[in-house]
């Protein structure tokens, strides 16, 4: 498959983990992608580049864009991956820590788009791809900073998907659920905690950064020509449920226990 031959993408947050996997699914279908991270990814190439970048920083963000045009000449994807997490609730919690997280969340996402939608519209529209998160669908506990920015990513995808629409620009949102990644293994790291996880995903199993990267593909792609404004939680189903008991695996339980 070749969607993405001709064109140019920047990745935040591209060094590892989903991000890492978006990029390779890009450039593996043609596109060059532009690494914008803190960290150094593991490689680069002919057709992917990197700089580091503190995607907080207004000037960091202008010269990411920037140096894609000089190198590429043009922008037609732009996926905002970056983000971190914080386990704390309320009382307990730093001014500080619930700034980062915004910080990081949110507004480096504003300062992307602010950057590469005129750049994507001059080069005749495109997409935006907002990493956000399941945690901005649903409340955590302990997680108020992390789910009041996926809240935030949501919504403004919406927003931005109202303002850019006309401009050929589709903004979409993909939210994703437990994840194999660094960020996630804590999670899941005590097999008590990994059993009560894949109890409440009806897939039962974690995902791959590689099949998020495919999602965020096929919506930055043409084959996603008329989607846009959609917020698309790949999650192996756990937020098809309502919270409410699995009734029938009670009624076995108890079946069995009565002999």
């Amino acid at each position: 498959m070749a969607r993405f031959d001709g064109k140019v993408a920047i990745v935040t947050g591209g060094a590892r983990g989903i991000g890492a996997a978006i990029v390779a699914r890009l450039a593996s279908e043609g596109a060059k992608v532009m690494i914008a991270d803190v960290n150094a990814p593991a490689e680069t190439g002919e057709h992917v580049a990197f700089l580091k970048t503190d995607a907080t920083v207004a000037a960091d963000v202008q010269a990411v864009v920037a140096a894609t045009l000089d190198r590429w000449g043009r922008l037609d994807i732009l996926v905002n991956n970056a983000g971190i997490g914080a386990l704390v609730e309320t009382p307990e919690m730093a001014e500080e820590v619930w700034d980062r997280v915004f910080a990081i969340n949110t507004r480096a996402i504003f300062l992307f788009c602010k950057a590469a939608i005129p750049a994507i519209r001059e080069a005749g529209g495109g997409a935006i791809v907002n990493i956000a998160s399941i945690s901005g669908l649903l409340g955590d506990y302990a997680m108020g900073a992390y789910n009041a920015s996926k809240g935030a990513v949501v919504n403004y995808t919406r927003s931005l998907a109202l303002d850019c629409g006309r401009d050929g620009i589709r903004v979409n949102a993909l939210c994703p659920g437990l994840i194999e990644t660094e960020m996630a293994r804590a999670a899941v790291a005590d097999p008590l905690d990994r059993a009560f996880w894949f109890d409440r995903i009806p897939l039962g199993r974690s995902g791959t950064p590689e099949e998020m990267a495919a999602v965020a593909a096929f919506l930055a792609s043409d084959d996603a020509s008329y989607l846009t404004g959609v917020i698309l939680a790949a999650d192996g189903g756990i937020t098809a449920h309502s919270g409410q008991p699995n009734a029938p695996q009670r009624i076995r339980e108890r079946t069995r226990r009565q002999g």
